[in-house]
């Protein structure tokens, strides 16, 4: 299970969202505190600022002390509004008035460095205890209270602000868990949608690894259906891509299979034939069964049939050597179509003239030149010309033809017999097809002429075609000028 891509798939997805909840969860934390604080601050510099523009007007217009009990109960007033604890020192830092109900505060004293502060860096909130005014470190704005007398500014005491930590910290932290547990609840979700999706697309994975197991036990038969959906339609994803090229090959391999095991048994019953007339005949000249004057009659079928055991074998090897044709070397080829297809025939007179067969041929006088393997092509017409030749009527007609079409030559190679039905025009280039006329008229042929004739002009990329209507059969191939 560890080892499976379904469980690595899931734990770095569960780690991508840990890392990036957890990043994020820290710079929001991060960035709301700050913002936090900074709106916080600026707050309490507005309550400042509106602050001491009543008190230095109170101050300067109605000269009204700074330790006047109007100016306490005013702090005490905005206090309860703003949340922010006020009270307004003199220019010594001495607390004159303060918004605390028990006026603890007034009386003690604001150190110098922080009135220095207030001075040089201006409205900047800090965190601080003041001295021995809080036992804690709160935060801290303050302002000087100034007036303009005779064109200068004049400073008569400072208005500080401050607010509890703790209580900020407090609201953050609630804030802060709200972000968690919303977090918390979005990566559950995800981790479930991750388990789900990613067991989902690792079913089909399974499912062509337990296929392939079975394919290497010899079972062809199975196919990958995991990613079919509820309207039988084939998902057009990556794996539903690779789903479809399995089953492809899963239906090749069973092809080849069936093909194999066609080949073995149509194999096994061209060797059992002559076999068996070789073996009956030799044990009947060995104990005398066959009488002496019959002798060279069948002496003359054991070698027929030898001959034609070894005509199998040459076509294996044919069939052997085609497997591993080199298509590079065909296409750099070249050879005159014209002298092959002559050549062909006049290695074929002799049989043509037993059968008692004219020839009519409508071939060009010029050489054509035409692109591929000339032994392959010569074996090609060779093949087609013989088999025109065995199942032509006696004192029939085989007819070729050769004519220019194109950048194509077209080579057509026809013979009169017996019609060959339209349900097996489309087989008659399988291994070891035979008909059942073809048996019984056929004695030498072992139904792997034609199958080596398609694959050559396979391999050329060349086409061929067969038609057999009223006793004419015709094949026609075709093949690329140079």
């Amino acid at each position: 299970m560890k080892n499976s891509i379904y469980f690595r798939s899931f734990i770095a997805t569960a780690l991508i969202v840990l890392i990036s909840f957890s990043l994020l969860g820290g710079l929001f934390s991060a960035l709301s505190y700050r913002r936090s604080m900074e709106e916080k601050g600026a707050v309490m510099m507005e309550t400042l600022h509106t602050t001491a523009r009543y008190v230095t007007s109170q101050y300067f217009y109605y000269n009204v002390e700074l330790s006047d009990l109007n100016l306490s109960m005013l702090l005490a007033m905005i206090s309860g509004v703003s949340g922010f604890d006020l009270f307004i020192t003199d220019t010594n830092g001495i607390i004159e008035s303060c918004s605390e109900r028990d006026i603890m505060h007034i009386g003690k004293q604001v150190p110098e460095s922080v009135l220095r502060s207030v001075r040089t860096t201006g409205n900047s909130p800090m965190q601080t205890s003041l001295g021995n005014i809080y036992r804690e470190r709160r935060q801290v704005a303050a302002i000087p209270l100034t007036m303009r007398v005779s064109g200068e500014i004049y400073v008569f005491g400072y208005l500080f602000a401050t607010s509890d930590l703790a209580s900020f910290r407090h609201e953050w932290r609630y804030f802060s868990n709200v972000f968690v547990l919303i977090a918390l609840n979005v990566m559950v979700f995800a981790f479930i949608i991750s388990f789900v999706t990613t067991k989902k697309q690792a079913k089909p994975l399974n499912e062509m690894a337990n296929a392939a197991q079975r394919f290497a036990r010899g079972d062809f038969s199975t196919r990958v259906v995991s990613s079919v959906k509820h309207d039988d339609k084939n998902r057009n994803d990556e794996i539903g891509q690779l789903t479809q090229a399995f089953n492809a090959m899963a239906d090749s391999l069973e092809s080849s299979e069936q093909l194999r095991r066609d080949f073995i048994t149509n194999l096994s019953h061209e060797l059992k034939t002559p076999m068996t007339v070789i073996t009956g005949f030799a044990e009947g000249l060995l104990d005398g069964t066959i009488p002496h004057e019959v002798e060279t009659r069948y002496l003359s079928i054991i070698s027929s049939e030898t001959k034609r055991l070894s005509r199998l074998v040459k076509s294996m090897t044919d069939m052997s050597t085609l497997q591993s044709v080199d298509t590079d070397a065909i296409f750099n080829s070249s050879f005159d179509v014209t002298e092959v297809v002559k050549l062909a025939l006049l290695s074929l007179d002799v049989k043509i003239e037993g059968r008692r067969l004219d020839v009519e041929t409508d071939l060009p006088e010029e050489a054509i030149i035409t692109r591929g393997d000339r032994d392959s092509i010569t074996q090609v017409v060779y093949n087609l010309i013989d088999n025109a030749t065995k199942f032509s009527a006696q004192d029939g007609v085989i007819k070729l033809e050769l004519w220019k079409q194109g950048t194509r030559v077209y080579v057509s190679v026809e013979n009169h017999g017996e019609t060959i039905p339209e349900d097996e025009l489309p087989q008659i280039f399988q291994r070891f097809h035979k008909t059942d006329r073809s048996r019984s008229a056929d004695r030498e042929g072992i139904g792997l002429g034609l199958y080596i004739v398609k694959t050559i002009l396979d391999n050329h990329n060349e086409d061929i075609f067969v038609t057999s209507t009223n006793g004419v059969t015709k094949f026609i191939f075709s093949l690329t000028m140079v």
